[in-house]
């Protein structure tokens, strides 16, 4: 679905991301994790996304500037091991292009849309990370 929606005949490149939730953080095991957004989530990450577009377009010699069409979604609820949490895709004139905007696209989700995350581990401690950031 991510990589369908960005893909157009002037790009050369398609880039997709896929954050999975992994059994481990810090040294402990982890059993799985919850996601909450705060109710303008939504909102930032549409923000970002119109942002980011607007801020890569790249000059191509031969075709001149080829747009960038980026998509995302971050889920939220209880995700187990190895369920994706964010996914991302890029498409751009050349691949080193839609590298840099896919890993800078990722980082802005990040750090300015407000979904904070609730790792739960094999020992029964929880841990919130995120809880006072984006937002």
């Amino acid at each position: 679905m991510a990589i369908a929606a960005v893909e157009s005949s002037a790009s050369g490149a398609v880039v997709s991301f896929s954050g999975v939730v992994r059994n481990h953080d810090g040294g402990k095991a982890v059993e799985r994790l919850s996601y909450t957004a705060h109710p303008k989530a939504h909102q930032a990450l549409k923000d970002v996304l119109e942002a980011v577009a607007a801020e890569y377009s790249f000059p191509d010699e031969a075709e001149g500037t080829v747009p960038v069409r980026i998509w995302a979604a971050h889920r939220v609820g209880v995700l187990r091991i190895g369920d994706a949490a964010l996914v991302c895709a890029v498409a751009a004139g050349h691949r080193g292009q839609a590298f840099a905007v896919c890993a800078e696209l990722v980082d802005r989700i990040k750090d300015e849309v407000p979904i904070w995350k609730e790792q739960f581990f094999s020992d029964g401690t929880v841990e919130w990370v995120g809880v006072g950031t984006a937002g």
